[in-house]
């Protein structure tokens, strides 16, 4: 082990959000033997049904991020859209990942200014907050291309497409901060999922190859295709990069296309990610436990694989109603999040099946 500071098994990691990453976050945490408490907006959070503390406040709240705080030793949080200004009542206690990962990962415009000064190559873009900015983020970036808010978009929310210059004659543009992205053609869409310890140490877990629908992840595997594997050095570069400038701590992810002129930088999460959910039953370490071990400064895992592959599936709105059939494949473990309602779009579990033996042709 490092001489860094080590918080150790029985103390409190606090997780500023409470849905299915802060579940998986505490039950990790709870098999080393720290306790976990959640704080989060909402009356209902699957996190805290599995945790030992819940505070219900809002993220302004800084009374109630203070006295959140008093009762934890180390902070980290399950999604990005945190509000970064009031964790400013958190006092003396350790933030991880640092502020600034969430400063950046919530405005699209900084995330791409950050990663294109250090080298990385993202679709070509342009700012802009009304209508005449639309017509000249098109006259200079071209169509096709996709308008999207700066701030607190995730799983497909708040995107439009324009196939089409006249597309921009029938769009509304909201009276928000926005930029337009170019359209990339690509091969294939993957990610890169690294943890970083205190001491700097970075490990990376085998990179899946993702399908998307609607927006939403529907799919990872692993192993990723050939066209993926080629790129994903270099996009580990990048990824390790981001980390470092950032100086951060715990699991970070970085998604990318593949491109026939290399990997092309999609976008940051600041957290463990969905796409990750695979190394729960695949890898040596989960990305939850890694997580876990590196905010509270303890030795990380390893990131290898323990079977040749595995295949993770979302179970998304009503899909997930007729998911318990899957218990019957001796290749399937199936995880649900314990959320109400099935809504369309909904990430209500997921069902992760391992490539057992190595395919013979």
């Amino acid at each position: 082990m490092s001489d860094l500071p080590v918080i150790p098994p029985g103390s409190t990691i606090g997780i500023l959000g409470g849905g299915q990453l802060g579940r998986m976050m505490a039950m990790a945490a709870a098999q080393l033997g720290y306790r976990c408490h959640i704080y989060a907006p909402e009356d209902h959070s699957v996190a805290a049904e599995v945790s030992a503390a819940f505070t219900q406040a809002a993220y302004e709240d800084e009374a109630a991020l203070a006295a959140f705080a008093a009762d934890c030793d180390v902070v980290t949080y399950e999604f990005e859209n945190v509000p970064v200004a009031p964790l400013a009542a958190l006092g003396d206690v350790p933030l991880r990942a640092p502020a600034r990962a969430l400063e950046i990962a919530q405005d699209r415009l900084a995330e791409k200014d950050f990663v294109s000064e250090l080298g990385g190559s993202p679709a070509p873009y342009f700012t802009l907050e009304d209508e005449a900015g639309l017509c000249a983020a098109i006259e200079k970036i071209g169509t096709p291309g996709i308008l999207k808010t700066r701030r607190d978009g995730y799983d497909g929310k708040g995107q439009w497409r324009i196939k089409q210059a006249s597309d921009a004659d029938e769009l509304t543009v909201p009276p928000l901060p926005l930029i337009y992205e170019g359209f990339v053609k690509f091969e294939a869409e993957f990610s890169v999922i690294l943890v970083r310890a205190l001491d700097g140490h970075i490990r990376f877990w085998d990179s899946a190859q993702n399908d998307h629908s609607g927006g939403i992840l529907s799919r990872s595997t692993i192993p990723a295709g050939d066209t993926v594997l080629a790129q994903v050095p270099e996009a580990r570069k990048l990824a390790a990069k981001v980390a470092q400038a950032l100086d951060y701590v715990g699991v970070l992810t970085l998604e990318f296309f593949a491109t026939a002129d290399g990997p092309v930088f999609n976008e940051m999460a600041p957290r463990v990610h969905n796409s990750g959910h695979w190394t729960i039953e695949g890898a040596t370490t989960s990305q939850f436990e890694n997580h876990i071990r590196a905010i509270c400064g303890l030795p990380l895992g390893d990131c290898g694989l323990r079977v040749p592959g595995a295949v993770m599936d979302n179970l998304i709105g009503t899909t997930a109603e007729e998911c318990l059939p899957v218990l019957d494949d001796p290749s399937a473990h199936l995880h649900l999040y314990g959320k109400g309602e099935a809504r369309e779009g909904r990430k209500m579990g997921h069902v992760t099946r391992l490539i057992l033996h190595e395919e013979t042709e």
